[in-house]
């Protein structure tokens, strides 16, 4: 499935599971929660905190999927084209950070 599917996906959900979008507020403050999730899991399972009991059932890429629903409700409910932005995103990347990254000795 590429962005724009997943887009439409999510809207197709919305209408006929949801009421509707949240606002805009309200998602961000969702996607914020989301990511402070995803934070929680890799700090504990990857990072130097020890993993609470409580948290070894959780599953991270359905974190990573929760942020990455309220992302595209964000895109849908604002007119943007993610997967337009996303591969635009991608060449400014890659041509401006392949020599810088290249060249990075910290990351040799």
């Amino acid at each position: 499935m590429n962005i724009e599917n997943a887009q439409q996906a999510v809207d197709e959900w919305i209408n006929n599971h949801g009421v509707r979008y949240f606002n805009e507020l309200t998602n961000m403050a969702q996607l914020t929660e989301e990511v402070g999730e995803v934070a929680r899991i890799i700090a504990r399972r990857y990072g130097e905190q020890s993993e609470k009991e409580s948290d070894k059932n959780k599953d991270l890429g359905e974190e990573l999927a929760d942020v990455l629903f309220v992302v595209l409700c964000l895109a849908n409910q604002t007119g943007i084209n993610l997967q337009q932005a996303f591969d635009k995103k991608l060449d400014l990347k890659a041509q401006r950070d392949h020599d810088r990254h290249h060249n990075n000795k910290k990351l040799k």
